[in-house]
């Protein structure tokens, strides 16, 4: 397990539907940090540099108009393993196709409005944070029950 700090999007849609508190209440319970937060209204050319892989897929037009409809939640979440575990939690992309007690599974039905972004890889969690936040931003804060979260004094490794 590698401490990471991964990327969160809550889309226009979760933030319209109302949800944003159960999205971010979701990680909180799993024991993920917050090191930074904001809403915003992503420009064209921040969807652009975000969803760069994407240029020239029949789908992307569409990906662009959809994250710059209207306004996002945008986090950094930080944990143990925090880029695959927040991705598990999400659920597959389809929110049809995506298992009950994801956050897709439990709140999406559409396959383009697909409620919450995360980043895929280190790499991508890297290049995405950036666009977002910079270093000043982020806060670190002690979680009180971290010991239990994380078996710390257990001779356990973190």
């Amino acid at each position: 397990m590698a401490f990471q700090r991964t990327l969160i999007i809550v889309k226009p849609d979760g933030v319209a539907r109302g949800i944003i508190g159960q999205i971010l209440s979701r990680f909180e319970n799993k024991g993920f940090r917050i090191a930074a937060m904001r809403i915003m209204q992503i420009s064209l050319a921040t969807a652009k540099k975000h969803y760069a892989e994407h240029a020239g897929k029949p789908f992307y037009p569409g990906l662009l108009k959809f994250i710059t409809c209207g306004p996002v939640v945008v986090m950094a979440i930080e944990g143990n393993d925090a880029i695959r575990v927040c991705r598990k939690m999400m659920g597959a992309t389809f929110g049809p196709e995506a298992e009950p007690g994801t956050i897709r599974g439990d709140f999406g039905i559409s396959r383009t409005q697909n409620l919450i972004h995360g980043s895929d890889s280190p790499k991508s969690a890297k290049r995405e944070l950036a666009l977002y936040f910079k270093t000043s931003d982020y806060v670190k804060y002690p979680i009180a029950d971290m010991k239990w979260i994380y078996n710390l004094g257990s001779g356990q490794p973190v």
